[in-house]
């Protein structure tokens, strides 16, 4: 978790500074400025147009009765590229765009959803709980009790 912040924190925007000043020295101040500007708009403008297409998909999937996982997972990645697109800066521009085009997030999808299987069976083959913290053996199986229902009549008395 510390690598992660560190990285969030304190690389990137290093990054994102050299980038700039590298940009502004071919294109100039003005032009870079006005490039981080455009983008942030273009950008804004795509995420409400793409983000209300997912929030309508996902409506209409609930409405259906299915779980709308993909629409699900769209909105996330647009939520994503908002935050990207609005932080000023080249590199974080560029990966908002790529979270708008529908082919990288399908292929996106694809990679996290075959990993997450091949973890889910690894993880079944060992012979332990895919949940963290319930793992048991025969010996300390947890006993469940069963339900006991009662029966009776009730009378409301005002």
């Amino acid at each position: 978790m510390f690598r992660f912040l560190f990285v969030l924190f304190i690389i990137i925007p290093i990054i994102e500074i050299a980038l700039l000043i590298q940009v502004s020295d071919v294109i100039g101040g003005f032009a870079t400025i006005a490039l981080v500007v455009i983008t942030a708009i273009l950008g804004a403008k795509m995420v409400k147009q793409q983000g209300m297409g997912a929030l309508q998909n996902v409506q209409t999937q609930m409405a259906q009765g299915q779980m709308p996982a993909k629409e699900l997972f769209t909105g996330i990645c647009v939520v994503i590229a908002g935050v990207l697109l609005l932080t000023p800066g080249i590199m974080t521009d560029v990966f908002g765009l790529l979270l708008l085009t529908p082919a990288i997030r399908n292929k996106l999808a694809a990679g996290l959803a075959s990993q997450a299987t091949v973890r889910m069976s690894a993880g079944m083959q060992q012979g332990s709980s895919p949940f963290a913290g319930q793992q048991h053996t025969k010996q300390e199986q947890p006993q469940m009790e069963q339900p006991t229902t009662i029966d009776g009549e009730y009378e409301r008395k005002d």
